[in-house]
């Protein structure tokens, strides 16, 4: 997952730090950025709201990087 690892390094983060943010150890995050193991939706989420982005833009299904306004979302949803 490069655009896992651009964003990371655009924020000034170490693989140790956002791992301990999510709860996983830094071998596991670095399995993540690697594509060696699937992002579970779990992760997927927290690392989208810890750097306030959409999951879309991490999967590359938007080059947007901004998350999603909550009225967008919460309109969807009816």
């Amino acid at each position: 997952m490069n655009r896992i690892k651009e964003i990371r390094e655009d924020k000034g983060y170490t693989q140790t730090e956002i791992a301990k943010k999510l709860g996983i150890t830094q071998r596991n995050y670095s399995y993540f950025e690697t594509g060696q193991t699937m992002l579970t939706e779990e992760i997927l989420n927290k690392i989208a709201d810890l750097y306030n982005t959409s999951i879309d833009y991490l999967l590359y299904r938007t080059d947007t990087r901004d998350a999603y306004p909550k009225s967008i979302i919460k309109e969807e949803e009816k």
